[in-house]
């Protein structure tokens, strides 16, 4: 395979991908361009294709979008590459985003890992301790308030960049792994301009998602990975995601945040490895309630 490349969308979007490894067996990252370095070790034996959707990273900027239009987007990526199952790896939203997949085509989809994903109901609210908050959160949208009413001269490449720096703290438990967090690829004007996107198209196109009502249409096995201390996705998402799709298992990462490869590398890692050469990993849990303290009450 090319190392990168551009894949054509029926409407003539382009959207750009990005290869690692080149064992045998496939995998496919959406958004996932900023996982690739981190994830090396799943490409000692596999080939991993991350790919930027429309109007991310280097892909083509359309002007319009929606979590639905980025999952039928993920047909061309799947007939591009001759895959007849694709096997999908999706990481905070995107987690959503590959469930969303095993129900729209369940006859083209493998086996799917979930890391971090967004919970199945936009904005659910959880008990604390399956919504992890120490504080810290307010504390950096404080700092990032500050930056921006000191903004100078900075060129928004620049400003990105410090923003980023100030933002990587809420994404790990152990501050000392802040400093690895760059994702924000600021030298893309797509990048840069995303969380308008993500507020003006995304996240209201999630809003208007039914998965608890689709779910059942997921066949294929599912592996949810969540940190207890994910400050962006609450561990409680996780919980219901395993408990309510056909086939899923969750590995639970104590003490991890919204990175928790990042906190726990040889738990994810292994249990990713062994659930894509299928099989349950050690430890994963079929999940009979979200709240166990609930119903053990």
């Amino acid at each position: 395979m090319n190392n990168e490349g551009n894949i054509a969308t029926p409407d003539g979007v382009r959207l750009f991908f990005r290869t690692s490894g080149n064992g045998a067996k496939t995998v496919v990252i959406p958004n996932g361009i900023y996982l690739l370095e981190d994830f090396r070790s799943l490409a000692e034996d596999r080939t991993l294709i991350a790919y930027d959707p429309r109007n991310r990273g280097r892909s083509d900027q359309t002007g319009d979008g929606s979590i639905q239009q980025d999952l039928e987007d993920m047909e061309p990526v799947r007939q591009h590459f001759g895959l007849d199952r694709m096997d999908l790896i999706g990481h905070s939203y995107v987690g959503l985003m590959v469930a969303l997949y095993a129900m729209r085509y369940p006859d083209h989809t493998g086996r799917i890992v979930q890391i971090g994903a967004m919970e199945p109901v936009a904005g659910k609210q959880y008990p604390p301790h399956l919504a992890f908050n120490d504080g810290l959160m307010p504390q950096i949208f404080g700092k990032m308030g500050q930056l921006w009413q000191s903004r100078t001269t900075e060129d928004d490449e620049e400003m990105c960049r410090k923003a980023w720096a100030i933002l990587g703290a809420i994404y790990v438990a152990d501050p000392i792994n802040a400093a690895r967090i760059d994702w924000g690829r600021c030298e893309l004007p797509n990048e840069r301009n995303f969380m308008r996107y993500w507020t003006a198209k995304i996240l209201p196109s999630i809003q208007s998602l039914n998965i608890p009502g689709e779910a059942t249409k997921a066949k294929s096995p599912i592996l949810t990975i969540h940190g207890t201390m994910d400050r962006n996705a609450p561990y409680g998402g996780g919980r219901e995601w395993a408990m309510m799709l056909p086939d899923a298992r969750l590995v639970t990462v104590e003490g991890a945040a919204h990175a928790p490869w990042m906190e726990a590398p040889d738990r994810v890692f292994g249990a990713i490895g062994t659930f894509l050469n299928g099989a349950w990993p050690e430890g994963s849990e079929k999940v009979e309630a979200v709240d166990l303290k609930a119903a053990s009450a």
